[in-house]
Order: C-alpha cells, then sequence, then structure tokens
C-alpha cells in the first residue's frame, strides 16, 4: 500500500478529499473549484426550497379537504331539515324515520375520503437523489454527498474503467458517510438516464465539451420540478469561432459580439428546451453563468402540455449590425387573447430592414436564443444569502459570492448587452465614464444595470436610436477628429439627436455594490487558470502554456525517476526480416 500511495497525492476540497494519481490517468480540474462551489451552494437552496413547496402543498391540500368536508357535513344537515318538516306535512313517521337513517350514513362515507387522502400526503419528504452522470475522480458527487444536508443517494456514472475504480477508491477514502450515499457505476450515461426516467430530483452535467448528446436522456430522468446542472466548455463553438457546428450542436447560429458569451448561455437554455418539449416538458431557469472558460445553467424541469406552448415566446432570433454595435431581436412568436381563449401566432416581422438605420451597413442574423430570463432573483438572492452564512465552508467564496452579487444586480428582461468601450470604437471619441453613460440613459427615462459576463458590459431597455443619440450628445461636448464619409461613425454623426441627453449625475448611476465598493470582478487566482488536459494524455513540454512550468517539470521529473522498463534482447537471427517461416 505504501508503494501505491507513492503514485498519489491527496486532494483536500470543502469536505471532501480524494487520492489523485500523478500519471493524469483520471480527469481533475483545480479551475473548476468555483463551479463545484457554485453547485454546492445551488444545491443547498434547491433542498431548502423543496422543503418549503412539499409544505405549501400539503397546507393547501389540508386546507382544501378540511373546506370540503365542512362543506359536505352542512349540506346534509340542511337538506335533513327541510326533508324532515317536508316528510311531516306530506309522510308518514315510518318514512321519516327511514330517510333520517339514510341521511345520517352519508356523512361517513363523503367524509371518509377526505381523511385518507390527507393522510397518504402527510409523510415526510423523501430525501433528495442525485445523478452524477460524468463522475471521473468523484470529488463532486462526493462533496454533495458530505456537504448537502437532505440528500439520501448520489449515483456517480462514468464509461472509463480507470475512472470508476478512482471513485470507487475515492467513496472509501472519505469513511463511513461517503460509502454510505454515494455509488459509482461503469456505464454510459446516455443508455442509464434513458432507462431511469423522472427518477432522479436532481441530475449534474459536466462533460469535457460539449453537453448536445446528453442533453435529450437528461431532460428525461428529472422528476418533475426537478433541477438540471449543465455545463459546457466548448467555447469556442458557442461564440461562433464554428457557427455551422454549434447550430449542429445545439440548434442555433452564434454570433461574434461583445455579448458573445451571454448568447452562449442563451444557446444552451434554447437547446435544453428543445430537448424537453419533445417530452412534454419546459425549463425555468434558476441560475446561469459564465465564469472562466464554461458556461453553466442551473434550470428545473416540469411538465405540462398547456406550458409548453409558451416556448416560441421565450425565443428570439438576432439581428446584428456589421457596421456598429446596434442589434435588436425578433420574438419566434405572440399571442392574441380574445375572451378567455389565447391564440397562439407566429411573431411579426421582420424587426428591422435590410440596412441598418443608424449606419446603413447589413445585418448578420443569428439564434434562435433564449430571450426570457435567464435568472430567477428570488433564488438568486436566497442562494447568496445561504453562500454568506456559511462563508468558510466555500473554497471560493470570493469568487462566487462576487459573481452572485453582480448577478443580483442585472435587469432580468434585457437580453444580451452593450459594451460602452465598442460605441466609443465606433464612433472613435473618447469613452464617457460608465458612471455618466449610466446617469444619461436613467436621465432619459430608461433602465441600465451591468453584467456578470463582463465588466465593461451595460444592459439597457433603452432602444438603440437613443443609446446613439446620447452619444452624438457627448461628441458634441468632445469633439473628434473628421473620418470618411462612408465610415459607419461618420453615418451615425451626421444625423442630428433627437434626444437631448442629460449627463447630470443620477442617484441610481452605481449599483449597490458599486456603492459599498464590493469586488465583483476578481482575478485569477493564479497562473495556468484554465482547462487542463484531457485524461489519459501524455504530458510533455508543449503542454507548459496549458499547465505551466512547474507541473509540467514535476510530472516529467517524476516520470523520469520510475526505473526503465528493461529493453527485448536482440536475437542473433541473421535471416532476412521479409521472410516467413
Amino acid at each position: 500500500m505504501a508503494e501505491d500511495l507513492e503514485d498519489y497525492t491527496i486532494i483536500k476540497e470543502g469536505e471532501a478529499e480524494i487520492l489523485m494519481n500523478v500519471k493524469n490517468q483520471v480527469f481533475y480540474n483545480k479551475t473548476q473549484v468555483n463551479n463545484r462551489d457554485l453547485s454546492v451552494a445551488v444545491l443547498r437552496t434547491f433542498v431548502s426550497k423543496r422543503k418549503e413547496e412539499h409544505e405549501a402543498m400539503l397546507s393547501k391540500r389540508t386546507k382544501s379537504a378540511d373546506k370540503a368536508s365542512g362543506k359536505d357535513a352542512t349540506e346534509p344537515a340542511v337538506e335533513e331539515e327541510s326533508n324532515g318538516s317536508a316528510l311531516n306535512n306530506e309522510k308518514s313517521n315510518v318514512e321519516c324515520e327511514v330517510h333520517k337513517e339514510i341521511s345520517q350514513d352519508e356523512p361517513c362515507s363523503i367524509s371518509e375520503e377526505p381523511m385518507k387522502s390527507e393522510g397518504n400526503h402527510r409523510g415526510e419528504l423523501k430525501p433528495l437523489k442525485v445523478l452524477e452522470a460524468l463522475s471521473a475522480s468523484g470529488l463532486r458527487s462526493l462533496r454533495y454527498a458530505c456537504e448537502v444536508e437532505g440528500i439520501g443517494k448520489v449515483v456517480a456514472l462514468d464509461n472509463d474503467k480507470a475512472s470508476v475504480e478512482a471513485c470507487q477508491k475515492n467513496i472509501k477514502f472519505n469513511g463511513s458517510v461517503a460509502i454510505s450515499k454515494v455509488e459509482s457505476h461503469l456505464a454510459d450515461a446516455r443508455v442509464y438516464m434513458l432507462t431511469h426516467p423522472k427518477e432522479f430530483d436532481m441530475v449534474d452535467l459536466d462533460p469535457y465539451g460539449s453537453p448536445s448528446v446528453f442533453l435529450d436522456s437528461a431532460v428525461q430522468s428529472v422528476v418533475d420540478g426537478g433541477m438540471l446542472m449543465c455545463t459546457a466548455t466548448d467555447m469556442a463553438v458557442l461564440c461562433g469561432g464554428n457557427g455551422e457546428v454549434c447550430y449542429s450542436k445545439y440548434g442555433s447560429y452564434p454570433l461574434k459580439g461583445k455579448y458573445c458569451h451571454e448568447m452562449a448561455l442563451r444557446i444552451l437554455l434554447a437547446s435544453i428546451e428543445s430537448h424537453a418539449n419533445r417530452y412534454k416538458r419546459y425549463i425555468v431557469p434558476i441560475l446561469s453563468v459564465q465564469m472562466n472558460f464554461y458556461v453553466r445553467v442551473f434550470v428545473r424541469v416540469y411538465t405540462s402540455a398547456s406550458a409548453m406552448k409558451n416556448t416560441p415566446l421565450k425565443l428570439s432570433y438576432v439581428y446584428q449590425c456589421v457596421g456598429c454595435d446596434s442589434y435588436h431581436l425578433q420574438p419566434i412568436g405572440r399571442t392574441v387573447s380574445k375572451d378567455s381563449s389565447v391564440r397562439y401566432l407566429p411573431g411579426f416581422g421582420p424587426v428591422v430592414p435590410q440596412e441598418c438605420s443608424d449606419c446603413g451597413k447589413k445585418y448578420n442574423m443569428g439564434g434562435p436564443i433564449w430571450s426570457a430570463p435567464i435568472h430567477d432573483q428570488d433564488w438568486v438572492t436566497s442562494i447568496l444569502k445561504s453562500v454568506k452564512s456559511m462563508k468558510e465552508r466555500y473554497p471560493a467564496y470570493d469568487r462566487i459570492s462576487a459573481v452572485l452579487t453582480t448577478i443580483s444586480e442585472e435587469l432580468p428582461d434585457v437580453p444580451l448587452f452593450l459594451s460602452l468601450h465598442n460605441l466609443c470604437a465606433t464612433l472613435k471619441c473618447t469613452s464617457p465614464s460608465a458612471v455618466i453613460f449610466r446617469s444619461a440613459v436613467i436621465n432619459a427615462g430608461y433602465r441600465i444595470s451591468g453584467t456578470h459576463v463582463s465588466p465593461l458590459g451595460l444592459k439597457s431597455d433603452a432602444p438603440m436610436d437613443v443609446i446613439w443619440d446620447i452619444m452624438r450628445c457627448w461628441v458634441k461636448n468632445h469633439p473628434v477628429k473628421a473620418q470618411a464619409p462612408d465610415q459607419p461613425g461618420s453615418v451615425i454623426l451626421a444625423k442630428e439627436p433627437v434626444l437631448q441627453a442629460n449627463f447630470a449625475r443620477a442617484v441610481a448611476s452605481l449599483s449597490k455594490a458599486q456603492a459599498k465598493k464590493v469586488a465583483r470582478f476578481l482575478p485569477n487566482p493564479e497562473r495556468h487558470w484554465g482547462p487542463k488536459l484531457r485524461a489519459g494524455r501524455q504530458i510533455t513540454s508543449k503542454h507548459i502554456s496549458l499547465l505551466g512550468p512547474e507541473a509540467v517539470n514535476e510530472h516529467l521529473n517524476h516520470e523520469n525517476s520510475e526505473e526503465p522498463k528493461p529493453k527485448r534482447p536482440k536475437t542473433d537471427d541473421t535471416s532476412d526480416p521479409t521472410s516467413t517461416s
């Protein structure tokens, strides 16, 4: 055993510990501590919210049962009184007694059913059943089991034999709690989820790359009202580097804008919704985060054929001008209400002309994307409050609290965002400070906020013509050099502003976090903080830019210290090597 431990290092994260082989046989990425911490925080809030929802449901059923039983108890009494008086006048005493016997039996038979149904629903809420579809070392599953109260069982899957063996070893290494709650299986996650429909309260997908091949089976394995957590690390695809690949995987075409990372979130949400709709299900986003080199979404999955019809109202195409930063959203569907009925119709379009009304250039079209809110602000507030109350239990507390704080101040109903620096680059002017620009938008009667995706991003419900009018007024006070007349900036500045911007400092120009000087965008804690090498690949000197020189040298020195395998001795056979015997 001592010889075996020499090949392992003990990694502690939260309340879990794992044995990590130095030969990179099983995937582990230290950077994903932010991902795992955030998942633990969301899962804790899900446990408490689930309990509240269950208690509210029981209370509602109890009240309705009491109301029904009270109503049924009064009806026989009224009937007995009215019928009795009529019988006294018209019928004999014998008939009256028979009627009384029947009316006394009726309340007993009616009141039995509510009592039975009430007793059935007063059972305790079952502990959570969690599935980690791609577990690798099992660190995430172990953290769920050891740190989140209310979890009954965690199933960790992987289709790599070395990973499953490592996971089972780590389960035993973490003691009795992990052994009683976590189980590891060698299985294809897609097949396992398809053969266990609506079985898990929470399903976690965190693949190395795209989750697209797992989404169809994942939305089927979640119970009604359960949660699906999903990570996508193929950001080059989602952000427009390979648009055709993104369309083949997610069913949406990305655009290369400053908002591309938020668009990646919305493309992933639209893809999950599409897979859910095939089974009369739909999603409700709880939290959607872009961090480091990946996007992560937390959604609840429900079943309703009628609610599923609202999906076209939540999706939109995006028109992005190739000359300036103007973008416009084209909803896919709309509704028309008449009396008590609702009709679902195609959306009106197009929302833009052939050429941009601001600069005269053409549009690129992308999507469809999820244009409904990507966060539930009540959940975000609860998660942030929970994280702050137990900050010592989160290794990446500073980072996740900063992200959650920024998300809590985002405008929830404004898709995508603008970059102030890009607006100024188009006009080739000096940039106003964020406070001045925010104040101008607020003084014009619109809302504006930051975004967790970019420290330079600004979300606003102001239309693009108002944004450009504000910039025209700014340029009048801060003149720019003359440009070629066919440049987008020249075309925009050639028009007189309709709105006269007011740059006076507005009270709400700074968010609460900014006013209190709360850190919102933190630097990476160390160098080479990013994606790691896929498990099983040999680490060489060419990976220095990815892993860092220290990690690479340590691995190479460890390999050189191992005894070389003896070479096969040469034979004295001098015959022709091409000959056969």
